[in-house]
């Protein structure tokens, strides 16, 4: 029987990147996946690509920066499918890069409504629907900037610190009703997001010698989404290549 087997899984940020690898590792194991992000076009490639290998999927165009959506997103899951199980909070963006002093405060707003924001409203709709099916499995997305500061990116180290904090709280909550709730924190990983930052800067940072690929985070995602993680909550698992080791 294959891990996830008839499971609902919703994964936020689904079109491309870590997203993408998490739904179809999640596909891959029997789950549902309902594939939700703002680019209608890569979500629906994820979802193709899920359908091709014979797996069970569903776009939902949604801003996961809007209250609104989130609850959108959640209803369309049990709509379908009749339940949720399993919900990977993963959508985000990485925003201006500037020193505190000097950075934009729409781009703070956009980064904070997005990255932290955006994995409280996912849970705030999540967590109920869960509830009503006995329990589930939450994994956000966070960062190795979870943990630590990085330059010129304060919204951004703020906005995964504070995932990392939420993450926590919830899984006090709510350990006692079957819902377990983790965050993942991955160094610099080949997605999109990375894009316009050149790769010789960032692989010394990381004493493996190299960047991460999104099938890696996926893997870890999928453990911690899966019964094999049955007595873990409230963790910060760092995917990192050695990074926070420095």
């Amino acid at each position: 029987m294959k891990q996830l087997e008839n499971k609902v899984a919703i994964v936020t940020g689904g079109g491309s990147g870590i997203g993408r690898e998490v739904a179809l590792h999640y596909a891959a194991e029997g789950a549902k996946v309902v594939v939700s992000d703002v680019n209608e076009s890569g979500g629906n490639e994820t979802v193709a690509l899920i359908k091709k290998n014979s797996g069970e999927a569903l776009f939902v165009k949604a801003d996961s920066s809007r209250p609104s959506d989130n609850a959108m997103l959640v209803q369309r899951a049990i709509e379908r499918y009749g339940a949720l199980h399993i919900a990977c909070n993963n959508a985000g963006i990485g925003g201006p890069s500037a020193s505190t002093g000097e950075y934009p405060i729409d781009g703070w707003d956009k980064v904070i409504s997005t990255n932290l924001s955006g994995v409280f409203y996912g849970m705030r709709y999540q967590i109920p629907a869960m509830l009503k099916a006995g329990g589930g499995a939450i994994v956000n997305m966070a960062s190795i900037l979870g943990q630590v500061g990085f330059r010129n990116a304060p919204a951004y180290v703020a906005a995964k610190h504070g995932v990392v904090g939420l993450t926590k709280n919830a899984a006090l909550e709510y350990g006692m009703q079957n819902i377990r709730i983790n965050v993942v924190g991955p160094a610099f990983i080949k997605t999109p997001l990375i894009k316009d930052i050149d790769e010789k800067f960032l692989v010394p940072l990381h004493p493996m010698g190299r960047i991460g690929m999104p099938g890696e985070v996926a893997e870890l995602v999928l453990f911690l989404s899966s019964e094999k993680a049955s007595f873990i909550t409230g963790g910060y698992f760092a995917i990192d290549g050695g990074y926070l080791a420095q």
